[in-house]
């Protein structure tokens, strides 16, 4: 997976490709905890991002739950495969998906 990041001022985009799964949540979950002090929004672009596994689920409700109480946290451009995982999993209901 790569992650590729664009901050612009206190927003932050994350931009994922590649398969988010056990083997590299890890390295999300690193790049989001360096990058959050004094971020108010992140929004993750998944584009190019083909597979998400239980592991980047969990990425990403910690995640949400680190910015809830500041701007938020939004998901962009989410491919079938991707939306099927969160709808399967009430992701859909939780996260700000667009």
């Amino acid at each position: 997976m790569q992650i590729n990041k664009i901050q612009e001022g206190t927003a932050l985009l994350i931009k994922l490709s590649g398969r988010l799964d056990t083997t590299t949540a890890p390295d999300l979950e690193a790049e989001v905890n360096s990058s959050v002090d004094g971020i108010e929004q992140i929004t993750f672009d998944f584009t190019d991002l083909e597979y998400i596994s239980s592991a980047g689920l969990r990425v990403l409700l910690y995640t949400h739950k680190r910015m809830s109480g500041k701007g938020g946290l939004k998901i962009t451009h989410v491919c079938e495969t991707v939306m099927e995982i969160f709808e399967v999993t009430g992701f859909s209901d939780i996260l700000d998906i667009e």
